[in-house]
């Protein structure tokens, strides 16, 4: 992907300003066109899919800590989400529209993913939510009924699998993709390895017949010739950014980056105590500890998570605190962003295996996750870190284990996603213990419902909170997910 040229990427920029209005607008301006190639809409699409640099979810996820206020996604007090992904899945529906029109079959391959990902990602914060009445742009339903998150779950795993399938014997060219360049192989590796991902979301659930989770990720995993998955960092799904006006990466020049955010004090321990050369990619060294090396472990520190906001000032005033590294706030281009990984993949693998889900190596898996990782962050020296026993896996500690590096490769990458992992497993922990931390000390569960939905749909919004939630819209409460 940085072979693209620099009057392509200047291209997508002009499209990303002119063509990527909402679906409604192109319906309805009578001085807009109605009809567009297919290949437009995928660009953007893959921009609002792909683009998961987060730090809201960084705070949530205790890497960083802020210190201009107390802020809601770091002390655990969020209230309500909105809607916007339903934006991307009417661009979706649109793209598929085209696609038929022209009779772009690759298209509507490629939207059955993307819908699958938009839609996955509302249903990860709210429950359940609206799905098949919802997405069709040629149709202005204003009050679509509520799908229930088990059925949500059952059509996206079908469609994910329709899609490799599809694209397996589709012979037609993808154009505008930034993403993998039309290949076709990548485009399959990706599917099937985010299939692996939404099982493993549903891990609580392995014994639903109706799921049958097991045997469809079995059935992935000793098929690679059918379900082919990632098998290196070159396959990872990742945006790339360029030094070009709107292509830069999204935190360059943040000035609140530069000032009130710094790292997350138990991360930066977790990292000190396994003497993780990461650290020294993802910090930099705090003010009082300027005249050590850049390697030496003791010169970053941290500000506790859920710690009183006027204690991590004066710490952070003190020159105790490390801000994250610079690059992410000087460096246009950076790193990607990630929508899944093969390091993420690799420690989906692992998980399996300690499940008993598969037969395979653990440590193979668990290994190679924490090799692309290193490799990600361009370290290239961290042998003797793969060696190290406070890393290893024995009975009782694997899957704490392999979340615990989990966490540490999706820092500032892969958006919410390690929030929703250690929703699920528990794993790593996430302190509330602090003076400072709200929710009576609860991580929350969800996002309560967007209150102008309560306005426009309010009938069919009800219905779904008391089929899921007999306390109320509440962020404590558990959808079925969860349960």
């Amino acid at each position: 992907m940085k072979k693209i040229t620099t009057s392509f990427i200047c291209f997508l920029v002009f499209l990303t300003i002119n063509s990527c209005s909402k679906t409604e607008d192109l319906q309805d301006d009578p001085n807009r066109a109605t009809e567009v190639s297919p290949e437009l809409l995928l660009t953007n699409i893959e921009i609002q899919a792909f683009n998961n640099i987060s730090l809201s979810a960084a705070l949530a996820s205790r890497y960083l800590t802020y210190t201009n206020g107390v802020n809601s996604n770091q002390y655990y007090n969020w209230q309500r989400a909105g809607y916007d992904d339903y934006d991307n899945l009417k661009q979706v529906s649109k793209m598929m529209e085209e696609a038929q029109r022209t009779e772009s079959g690759v298209y509507q391959i490629l939207g059955k993913f993307f819908n699958s990902y938009f839609i996955i990602s509302l249903t990860e914060v709210f429950g359940d939510v609206p799905y098949s009445d919802a997405i069709q742009a040629t149709e202005n339903n204003y009050t679509p009924v509520y799908d229930t998150q088990k059925s949500i779950y059952l059509k996206v795993l079908n469609d994910l699998k329709d899609a490799n399938n599809e694209l397996a014997t589709n012979e037609e060219t993808i154009l505008g993709d930034i993403i993998y360049n039309g290949d076709k192989l990548k485009w399959r590796k990706l599917i099937n390895s985010y299939y692996l991902r939404v099982l493993m979301n549903l891990s609580i659930k392995e014994g639903n017949d109706e799921l049958n989770i097991v045997a469809r990720f079995n059935e992935v995993y000793t098929n690679p010739g059918k379900y082919p998955i990632f098998e290196s960092n070159e396959d990872n799904a990742a945006l790339n950014y360029y030094n070009i006006q709107d292509n830069r990466y999204p935190l360059q020049n943040n000035n609140d980056l530069q000032t009130a955010y710094y790292m997350e004090e138990s991360f930066v321990e977790r990292l000190q105590n396994f003497e993780d050369p990461r650290l020294f990619a993802f910090a930099e060294k705090k003010p009082n500890a300027a005249d050590l090396p850049n390697t030496d472990f003791s010169a970053y520190g941290g500000l506790y998570g859920s710690g009183d906001l006027n204690d991590n000032t004066s710490k952070a005033v003190a020159g105790e605190a490390s801000r994250v590294h610079p690059r992410y706030f000087t460096d246009p281009e950076n790193e990607s962003s990630l929508l899944i990984s093969y390091a993420e993949l690799e420690f989906i693998l692992a998980e399996a295996v300690a499940r008993n889900w598969i037969s395979a190596d653990i440590d193979i898996h668990y290994k190679n996750g924490i090799s692309a990782s290193m490799e990600f962050y361009n370290i290239s020296n961290f042998n003797d870190y793969l060696n190290n026993p406070d890393i290893q896996l024995s009975p009782g500690n694997e899957i704490e284990t392999i979340l615990t590096q989990k966490h540490i490769s999706m820092f500032l990458n892969t958006g919410w996603q390690i929030f929703y992992e250690q929703r699920r497993t528990g794993f790593p922990e996430f302190n509330t213990d602090g003076e400072g931390i709200l929710n009576n000390a609860k991580i929350p569960k969800r996002w309560m419902y967007p209150a102008d939905e309560a306005v426009n749909n309010g009938n069919n919004l009800t219905d779904a909170i008391q089929r899921q939630y007999p306390n109320g819209d509440n962020t404590n409460a558990e959808m079925w997910l969860l349960q």
